[in-house]
């Protein structure tokens, strides 16, 4: 019967798919001395805590608003930059104002996303990489890939269920047994994930375990004078941003930058 070879098949990627994560997340997983435990060897600045918080775009969410915060730079809630001051205060913030261009006015979502792929924000990674506080790209990005494996074999598990019980002769009564057998590979794509997920939350994927340790070590933000704002963003995002004009430009340009805009 066909349908048992489309079962072959679903439980073919459903395996391959989950022994690949899972033997990603063991090589990725710290050994016995890989990371030395206590504080980082010097004190990190805000754009080093947003990296491990939040990755690249983190940082340049965090340049964006401190030099929106000073008046060196208007966001606008319609998402549009504009620099009032061409002098940036470090070369992240440079990176930023050569980001918008000569004309001094830019959308949001393409400054974030070309400030986030900058020379700058690459060498601040390749420091927390060196110094064990953030995880090699090569690692992420290979875990990335086994994430979505999983979740290609569970999407495959279940158009080949579906393609089963719509294919010409299949009799009524086998419908059950046969979504049953399907059912096995999917729940354990899912439960793969889903162990996956638990895992690595609420931490993040850019820091190490020594990394994410200086994260939790590190106090609430308060809401109020500048730099308590600044904490706040390299630590939680644009959405620990007070001022709601100046969210909803970040939060805009952020799922622009997601869709492509």
């Amino acid at each position: 019967m066909l349908w048992v070879l489309f079962l072959l098949v679903a439980w073919g990627a459903a395996a391959v798919s989950c022994i690949r994560l899972c033997l990603v997340t063991a090589n990725a997983a710290p050994r016995p001395g890989d990371a030395a435990d206590g504080p980082p060897p010097r004190e990190l600045s805000l754009y080093e805590t947003a990296f491990l918080a939040g990755g690249p775009h983190r940082v340049a969410d965090l340049a964006l608003v401190s030099m929106h915060l000073r008046r060196g730079l208007l966001l606008a809630h319609t998402g549009w930059a504009t620099v009032v001051d061409p002098e940036g205060r470090d070369e992240v913030e440079r990176t930023v104002i050569r980001a918008i261009g000569p004309q001094g006015q830019s959308r949001i979502a393409p400054i974030r996303a070309a400030a986030a792929a900058a020379d700058t924000v690459r060498a601040l990674a390749d420091r927390l990489v060196a110094a064990g506080l953030a995880v090699p790209h090569g690692t992420r990005t290979t875990l990335e890939s086994a994430a979505r494996g999983v979740r290609g074999a569970a999407v495959l598990v279940v158009v080949l269920a579906v393609a089963t019980v719509l294919m010409p002769g299949q009799e009524t009564g086998d419908t059950g047994p046969v979504v049953a057998w399907f059912g096995l590979p999917l729940v354990l794509t899912l439960g793969c994930l889903a162990i996956a997920r638990v895992e690595s939350h609420p931490y993040s994927p850019w820091a190490s375990p020594s990394g994410q340790r200086w994260l939790d070590s590190l106090p609430a933000p308060a809401h109020g004078a500048d730099r308590d704002v600044l904490a706040a963003v390299a630590v939680r995002g644009a959405a620990a941003v007070p001022d709601p004009g100046l969210r909803a430009a970040l939060l805009g340009s952020a799922r622009g930058s997601r869709t492509g805009v």
